[in-house]
């Protein structure tokens, strides 16, 4: 992780976006805060954001719709915060594209750590990064590992968060091999952070949606009844 890390945290309370900002920024770490949806759009306007903190509820506009809003047009991390603790709430913050979950209350170091894993996944220039392969072909797809970029065959970038990435890349590294969940998980990083089995199920359904023709039949990553994944193309790397 990048010592000077910008984390824009969205949070209507201030205690909590107060005690976040102490905490962090005693160890290094850059913050900017925003209580609603307003102030988190004229934040991002201003600076770039490494990780976004956000808040299920807000006065102005959910934490769903504000996750959906910033992953339309950008794959920073989003790390979402919320009082409910149903696993339906966590499955909908992960399939509309956050990258972890924090129930409150929850001890800051927790979510530092959490933080700090999303942005070492997130980094290209780790020492596994430079000595692998940078990039991949595979069913006229393009996976520039370096750039962190997917291409489609018709030449059209293809955006990604940074779970979906990671979760591809270790899909394309391990081709045609039969993979375990948590074989995935290690793959793809090591600790994804998610409390739930299902993360690797609902990150592999947004990557089908991005990629298949038709997500209810897949042709590059199949469900193997009792075993877990297979991605199936053959793949070539550069």
């Amino acid at each position: 992780m990048k010592s000077d890390a910008h984390i824009l945290i969205v949070d209507d309370d201030t205690e909590t976006r107060t005690l976040l900002t102490d905490f962090f920024q005693k160890r290094g770490l850059s913050v900017s805060v925003a209580g609603d949806g307003d102030e988190m759009r004229a934040v991002i306007r201003r600076k770039p954001i490494d990780v976004v903190v956000l808040d299920v509820m807000l006065p102005d506009a959910n934490g769903f719709d504000l996750c959906r809003e910033l992953r339309a047009h950008s794959p920073v991390p989003i790390i979402m915060l919320t009082a409910v603790t149903e696993t339906t709430d966590r499955v909908v913050g992960l399939e509309i594209g956050a990258d972890d979950y924090v129930p409150k209350p929850f001890d800051p170091r927790e979510l530092l750590a959490r933080i700090r894993a999303v942005l070492r996944r997130f980094d290209p220039a780790s020492t596994a990064a430079r000595t692998a392969p940078q990039i991949y072909g595979f069913a006229g797809w393009t996976l520039d590992c370096a750039r962190r970029r997917l291409m489609a065959p018709d030449k059209v970038r293809v955006e990604l968060t940074n779970a979906e990435f990671n979760l591809l890349q270790a899909f394309v590294r391990s081709a045609q091999r039969v993979l375990t969940r948590d074989q995935l998980i290690e793959l793809a990083g090591g600790d994804t952070g998610y409390s739930y089995d299902r993360s690797v199920d609902i990150l592999i359904s947004r990557l089908r949606r991005k990629m298949e023709d038709n997500p209810r039949t897949p042709k590059l990553i199949r469900t193997i009844r009792g075993g877990g994944y297979q991605f199936v193309p053959e793949v070539v790397s550069e």
